[in-house]
């Protein structure tokens, strides 16, 4: 097929971490999903009172201290904090001890982790503190901390990694690119595990204020739960939420050789450009289209194969309808037969994080052949027609599922993982 990729090395999954809105845990955020739950409610993190939109999918119960050493986790932003625990959470279900790796080892372990828009709420408190007392009060530790690549750095520190190790950015489809890239590297030779995914804490005055002031929130601020609602007719916009997601990709030969557990197989990745508008989808999903082609043409699978997708489902009056477009143009008469859905309808939207924890959800559906719903549907839009899984979980063999991530400036990502075979 005209697109697959070269002969590599296979690419499999052994790990994952995820720190959600609906769950602290791989496990707990599984069970949450199929339980159908929604993470939204009233802010906490300050007095929502000025802001359209009074309402997020904050993590509960998180402390970070409970995981990173006191003095260093107060300096950090929230994003990094988030990475780090998300991140050992994946290597503790791969079973990597980084303790017992020998150095040798260690260079051939990468961390590729994105952020959307890193720490805002230490630029915010840093802000604030040079407008009221100057320049001479700034944390020297305000600019390392803050900038996007410090996540996968002090993951790095954390363990001794020393293989490729950076940040990507393409908002809310950035973990999707870490993702991507990851399978790339360890396909090409160039390291045999890679930690990747993404974090993101959003949920500050100037995140909130910043995205309400697009109109790109829901603000149904009388009922919380219900406002993430993707495909629904009297939708109106996204939930904004926080977290992390973490995967560990191994090389085939490297995860048999220490008879590692297998969650499924990475075969192929898509992305691609909008080139229309800073914030608004391609209206007919033309980029969207394309990354999905691309991933299943790289893959080697034919629109036939996949039996789930995740998409991307914001919630938004525009972009939920752009989505359903593509995927029709994509897979013909099976985006009818396949399921589909939106896992944003509990989590909310966790930006550069989405796309990894949304690659967990995939994941999961392939290992438990369980379909995750999509929450909070009430009203029918005659645009999309599709089956979303609509408010309860399906059971469904999902041999192959696919992700996709898309984010403001046009950016379009797909990742597919198939169930594991020898």
């Amino acid at each position: 097929m005209q697109g697959t990729l070269p002969p590599g090395r296979r690419v499999v999954v052994t790990g994952l971490g995820a720190l959600t809105p609906i769950g602290l845990t791989t496990e707990s955020y599984w069970e949450a999903m199929m339980r159908g739950e929604s993470g939204a409610a009233p802010i906490t993190y300050f007095d929502p009172e000025p802001f359209a939109t009074q309402f997020a999918c904050e993590l509960k119960g998180f402390d970070a201290e409970d995981f990173i050493d006191k003095k260093e986790a107060r300096r950090m932003d929230a994003f990094s904090q988030y990475a780090i625990v998300s991140a050992d959470q994946a290597l503790a279900d791969a079973g990597l001890d980084s303790a017992a790796m020998s150095d040798e080892d260690k260079t051939r372990v990468g961390v590729v982790f994105g952020s959307g828009i890193g720490g805002m709420k230490l630029f915010q408190d840093q802000t604030l503190v040079f407008g009221a007392e100057g320049p001479r009060r700034l944390s020297p530790f305000f600019v390392p901390y803050m900038i996007l690549d410090i996540a996968p750095g002090l993951i790095a520190m954390r363990h001794g990694f020393m293989g490729p190790n950076y940040a990507t950015v393409s908002a809310c489809a950035t973990s999707n690119n870490a993702i991507g890239d990851a399978f790339m590297l360890i396909r090409n030779g160039m390291a045999n595990t890679v930690i990747c995914g993404g974090s993101e804490a959003p949920i500050t005055q100037i995140g909130v204020g910043g995205f309400g002031a697009m109109r790109a929130l829901s603000t149904r601020n009388d009922s919380p739960a219900t406002a993430s609602r993707p495909f629904d007719a009297s939708r109106d916009g996204f939930v904004i939420g926080e977290g992390a997601g973490a995967l560990i990709l191994e090389s085939l030969e490297q995860a048999q050789a220490r008879g590692a557990k297998i969650y499924a197989e990475v075969t192929g990745f898509g992305m691609s450009a909008d080139a229309y508008h800073l914030t608004a989808p391609h209206p007919e999903g033309a980029g969207a289209r394309l990354a999905m082609k691309m991933a299943l043409e790289t893959s080697g699978l034919e629109p036939e194969d996949v039996d789930y997708l995740n998409m991307h489902g914001t919630s938004t009056p525009l972009g939920d309808v752009a989505e359903t477009q593509a995927i029709k143009k994509v897979f013909g008469d099976h985006a009818y037969e396949m399921s589909l859905s939106s896992t944003k309808s509990m989590t909310g939207h966790l930006l550069g994080a989405a796309g990894a924890v949304e690659a967990i959800a995939s994941i999961l559906a392939v290992k438990h052949d369980r379909v995750p719903p999509t929450i909070n549907f009430e009203v029918p839009d005659e645009r999309c027609d599709l089956d979303y899984t609509f408010n309860e979980p399906a059971e469904r063999t999902v041999d192959v599922a696919m992700s996709n991530a898309f984010g403001f400036g046009g950016h379009n990502t797909t990742v597919v993982f198939k169930k594991f075979a020898e």
